[in-house]
C-alpha cells in the first residue's frame, strides 16, 4: 500500500511553519546558528547502516586474522579431558561390583527396566500376526478413526510382506518401552516445570545437553553403566526422548487460559484440583503431541542402538552397512518409515481428538466392536505361510547403474564442493587460534543477538578448547557449515514453491516425511555408493536429513504472512518476485531464522554418522571411542566437544531470532 497520499498531506500541513522558519533564519543569518544545525544534518544523513556496519566488521576480522593465525597443529592424544574420562571409565569398573551406587541403584534400575521390556514384549507376542494387525487397526480405529485404521492395517500388513515382522515386532517393542518410560518421567516433570520457574531454569541447560548430545555418545556410558542388550538400548533410547516430552508438556501446562484457572480456583478448587480438572484437561492436544514427537524421536533412537546388540530392524540396518547393501537397507528402512507412519497418524489423531467429547455409550459401542474385530481375527485359523516381497534386488539394480553412469558428474560435484567451499574455509578456521575465534563469537553474538547469548556462546567455545580438541572442532565446523548452507539454499528453495503451490505442498508430502523418519544409517549408503567414503558425503547424508524440517518451518513461514499485506502489495503493483523479495520473506524471516536454527542442529546429529564413511573430525573421534577402550575418554570429550559446538551455533541463530522478532 503506498504512503504518498499521507506523505503530502502531512508536508502540505508543515509548508507554513517551515516557510516562517526559514524566514526566520534568512532574516537572523549566524555563524553559531549555522554550526549547530550542521552536527546534526550530517549525523542524520550519514548514520552507517547494519550492511555497512557488518561490511567494516568483516574487514577488521580478515585484517586482524591475518596477523594472528597459525599453522593449525594438531591436538593432542593425551589432554586433561581424556585423562579425566578415563579415570571415570576405570573407576566404574573396579567398583561396579562392591559399591552400593551400583549394587542398589543402577542394578536396580536395569531390573525395572528389564521387567517393562518383558511385559511389552509378552503382550505383543503373546498374539499372532494377524490378531497384532487386527490389534493395530482398532488401536487406530478408537484413537483416530476409519481411515486412519486402515492406514494402520496395510502399514502392518506391509511389515510381513518384506519378511520383517519379527524384526518389526522387536522394534516396535522397545520402543514402546522407551515411550512408556519417557511418558512416566518427563511429564511429570514437563508439569513441575511449567508450575515451578526455578525447576525450568535448572531443566532447560540439561535437555539441551541431552539434545544435542550426539547418540553415539550415549552408547559408551550405557554398556559401561549396563551392559550391552534391551536394557542399555531402552535407557539410551529414553535419555534422548524425554527432553521432547519434558519441553512439550511444559509448554502446553503454561499455554492453559489463566482466566479459566482463575476462574476455578475462586470456586474454591483445591490446587490438586486445579491441575487435575482444568490444567491437564485443557492442556490435553499439547500432551498428545509430546506422546507423538516422544515416540518419533525414540523410533529414529531405537535404530542406533543396533550397535548395543538391541535387537530389530536396526540389526538388518547395521548388517546392510557392513556389506554395502543399499537394497537390503532399503527394505528395513522402509519398515521403519511403515511404523513411523502409523505410529504418528494414530497419535496425531488422538491429539487432534483429544479436546473432543463424545457420549459414554457411543465410546462404549466403538470399544466393543474394535474388540470383537480383534476376537474375531484372532479365532479364525491362519495358515503360517504368506507371500513376501523384497526391493532390495530393484534398489541395488539402480543405485549400481546410477554408481556406473554417473560416476564423472558426481566426482565433479564433489570435488567442485570440496575445493569452493569446503577446504577453503576449513583451511581459515582450522588457522585461527581459539582466543580469537572466541573473540570473534563474542563480538558477533553480542551485535547480533545481545550479550547474554553472546556470553553463552563464547564460554562454549572456549569449552572447547578446554577439552583439547580444538583441530577437530574447526574441521568438524567447516563440514557443518557447508552442510548448513546447502541446506538452507535448497531448504528455503522448496519451502517457498510449496508456499506458493498447495499442489506441489501435497506431492513433496509423503516425500518429507519418508526423508524425516528413515533412519540415518541408511541415507549413508546410497550417498558412499555415488560419491564413495569422503567428507562430501557425510554431507550429502547431513542435507538429505536435514532438508525436510527446513521446508516445512519456511513453508509454514511463507504462508503465516498477513493476507491483507499480501492484497495489499499486489495493489500498489507488485510483481511476483517483487512479492517474495520485499514482502512474505522480510515477514516471515523470523520463521526462517528459526528454519536455519533447526537446520544446524540437525546436521550436527549427522556429524557423527558421517564420521563412520570417512568425515573425520569429532564424528571419527565418538566412533572410535565407542568402539575401542583405549580411545573412551577421547570419545566422550568429543561428543562434549560437539555439544559445545552445537550451543555456540544454537545460541547465535536462536539470539538472533529474538532480536529480530522484537
Amino acid at each position: 500500500m503506498s504512503t504518498r497520499p499521507v506523505e503530502a498531506a502531512a508536508t502540505a500541513e508543515a509548508a507554513p511553519e517551515a516557510a516562517t522558519a526559514t524566514r526566520a533564519e534568512t532574516a537572523v543569518p549566524t555563524r553559531a546558528a549555522a554550526w549547530a544545525a550542521r552536527p546534526v544534518h550530517i549525523l542524520r544523513e550519514s548514520r552507517p547502516g547494519r550492511r555497512t556496519l557488518v561490511a567494516v566488521l568483516v574487514v577488521l576480522t580478515a585484517g586482524a586474522w591475518a596477523g594472528v593465525r597459525t599453522t593449525g597443529a594438531a591436538d593432542t592424544d593425551d589432554a586433561a579431558a581424556f585423562r579425566f574420562f578415563d579415570d571415570v571409565r576405570d573407576w566404574v569398573d573396579s567398583h561396579r561390583d562392591t559399591h552400593p551406587l551400583f549394587l542398589y541403584g543402577v542394578n536396580y534400575l536395569r531390573l525395572a527396566v528389564v521387567e517393562v521390556i518383558d511385559i511389552v514384549q509378552t503382550l505383543m507376542h503373546a498374539l499372532s500376526g494377524p490378531a497384532t494387525v487386527a490389534a493395530a487397526g482398532a488401536v487406530a480405529f478408537l484413537a483416530a478413526g476409519v481411515r486412519t485404521a486402515i492406514l494402520a492395517v496395510a502399514g502392518f500388513l506391509g511389515l510381513g510382506l518384506l519378511g520383517l515382522w519379527e524384526a518389526g515386532i522387536d522394534t516396535l517393542a522397545l520402543t514402546v518401552s522407551a515411550v512408556l518410560l519417557a511418558v512416566l518421567i518427563g511429564m511429570p516433570l514437563g508439569v513441575l516445570a511449567a508450575r515451578v520457574d526455578a525447576v525450568g531454569a535448572v531443566l532447560r541447560p540439561v535437555l539441551d545437553v541431552m539434545q544435542i548430545l550426539p547418540t553415539f555418545a550415549y552408547l559408551a556410558p550405557m554398556t559401561l553403566l549396563f551392559s550391552i542388550g534391551e536394557p542399555a538400548a531402552v535407557i539410551a533410547t529414553l535419555i534422548y526422548a524425554v527432553p521432547v516430552t519434558v519441553r512439550i508438556t511444559e509448554l502446553g501446562i503454561r499455554g492453559v487460559s489463566p482466566v479459566t484457572v482463575e476462574a476455578a480456583a475462586a470456586l474454591g478448587s483445591t490446587r490438586w484440583q486445579l491441575l487435575s480438572k482444568v490444567r491437564l484437561p485443557m492442556a490435553r492436544p499439547s500432551l498428545a503431541l509430546a506422546v507423538n514427537q516422544t515416540i518419533m524421536m525414540a523410533l529414529s533412537m531405537v535404530v542406533v542402538t543396533a550397535l548395543i546388540d538391541a535387537p530389530g530392524l536396526g540389526q538388518d540396518i547395521v548388517r546392510a552397512l557392513e556389506r554395502v547393501n543399499v537394497g537390503a537397507a532399503f527394505d528395513a528402512g522402509l519398515a521403519i518409515v511403515l511404523l513411523a507412519i502409523v505410529l504418528d497418524r494414530i497419535t496425531t489423531g488422538a491429539a487432534r481428538r483429544a479436546g473432543a467429547h463424545r457420549p459414554v455409550r457411543t465410546r462404549l459401542i466403538r470399544t466393543g466392536l474394535a474388540a470383537a474385530a480383534v476376537l474375531a481375527v484372532s479365532l479364525v485359523p491362519w495358515g503360517t505361510r504368506h507371500p513376501e516381497h523384497s526391493f532390495a534386488p530393484v534398489v541395488n539394480d539402480v543405485t549400481g547403474w546410477v554408481e556406473l553412469h554417473w560416476f564423472d558428474a558426481t566426482d565433479a560435484l564433489r570435488s567442485a564442493v570440496s575445493t569452493v567451499l569446503l577446504n577453503p574455509l576449513e583451511s581459515v578456521l582450522t588457522t585461527t587460534p581459539w582466543w580469537f575465534f572466541v573473540l570473534v563469537v563474542a563480538v558477533v553474538g553480542t551485535l547480533g543477538s545481545g550479550w547474554r547469548s553472546a556470553l553463552v556462546a563464547a564460554l562454549a567455545a572456549a569449552g572447547i578448547a578446554g577439552l583439547g580438541l580444538w583441530l577437530h572442532a574447526m574441521q568438524t565446523l567447516a563440514t557443518v557449515l557447508v552442510a548448513a548452507l546447502v541446506t538452507m539454499v535448497l531448504g528455503i528453495l522448496l519451502g517457498v514453491f510449496c508456499a506458493q503451490s498447495d499442489r506441489l505442498a501435497a506431492g513433496l508430502r509423503p516425500v518429507l516425511d519418508a526423508a524425516q523418519t528413515m533412519p540415518s544409517f541408511v541415507y549413508l549408503l546410497p550417498a558412499v555408493a555415488l560419491f564413495g567414503a569422503s567428507r562430501f558425503t557425510a554431507i550429502v547424508a547431513a542435507v538429505i536429513y536435514a532438508v525436510p524440517p527446513v521446508v516445512r518451518l519456511v513453508e509454514r513461514g511463507v504462508r503465516d504472512v498477513p493476507a491483507e499485506v499480501v492484497e495489499a502489495a499486489r495493489a500498489a503493483g507488485s510483481t511476483p518476485g517483487q512479492l517474495l523479495r520485499k514482502v512474505q520473506l522480510p515477514l516471515a524471516r523470523r520463521g526462517l531464522l528459526l528454519a536455519a536454527n533447526q537446520g544446524i542442529v540437525m546436521v550436527l546429529a549427522m556429524v557423527v554418522v558421517g564420521g563412520l564413511v570417512g568425515a573425520g573430525a569429532l564424528g571419527y573421534d565418538v566412533v572410535a571411542g565407542f568402539a575401542q577402550r583405549e580411545d573412551f575418554g577421547r570419545g566422550l570429550a568429543a561428543g562434549f566437544a560437539i555439544v559445545l559446538l552445537g550451543i555456540v551455533l544454537d545460541r547465535l541463530t536462536q539470539g538472533l531470532a529474538k532480536e529480530r522478532a522484537s
